[in-house]
Order: structure tokens, then sequence, then C-alpha cells
């Protein structure tokens, strides 16, 4: 399984970015997706997830400013930022959650990460 981010980028405080990660290889199914960021000196941490039918969560710090989405036929989720904040600012990863069979526990695999900057 391989996933393909895409997105990140320089944005003024107040801006707006899209990430995207797409899901390719052979798999089963795909069930939680989700966006956790880190930033320099910091733990990982989670952005927003999605489950296979379409709940979502979210911490306070991006409540209301973000959203996330999936498109199945495609195998990618999305991340939609708005209101950017310099403290936003970090690498952001994507995680799938893959069964390779209908039998399977679901395997978490990671985007190669993309870099987020929020500054003037």
């Amino acid at each position: 399984v391989q996933l393909q981010a895409s997105g990140g980028g320089l944005v003024q405080p107040g801006g707006s970015l899209r990430l995207s990660c797409a899901a390719s290889g052979n798999f089963f199914s795909i069930s939680d997706m989700g966006w956790y960021r880190q930033a320099p000196g910091n733990q990982r941490e989670l952005v927003a997830s999605i489950t296979s039918g379409g709940s979502k969560t979210y911490p306070d710090s991006v409540k209301g400013r973000f959203t996330i989405s999936r498109e199945n036929a495609k195998n990618t989720v999305y991340l939609q930022m708005n209101t950017l904040k310099p403290e936003d600012t970090a690498v952001y990863y994507c995680s799938v959650d893959v069964r390779s069979a209908w039998y399977s526990h679901a395997v978490r695999y990671w985007g190669q990460g993309t870099q987020v900057t929020v500054s003037s």
C-alpha cells in the first residue's frame, strides 16, 4: 500500500490550504482515514479522522476551521484547512487503515508528510 500526499505549502495567517492523500495498491478495504501533524519538538497529534461510515473527529484546536472528507471511489482523503494560524505550522501526515482481506485486521499506513507553514 502506498500513500501519496500533496497540497502543503506556505500560506499567510487567515489563509486556506487543501491537503489530499491517495492510497494505492492491493487491498480489500479501507476503514478509518485521518490526518496528523507534528511540529518541531512536539509529539505527533491527531488533526482529524473519518470512519468508513463518515463519522468525523476533530480536536478543539481545529474544530470549526478544518474539515476532513473522503472519496471512497478514489481511495482518497482530504483536509480542508481554513483560517490558518501560525500554530498550525507542522508536517502533516495522512493515515489510512487498510484490510488486506475480509478476515484480516486493519493495518495503519502513513503518508510521507507534507509541510504546512503559516507565516506572514
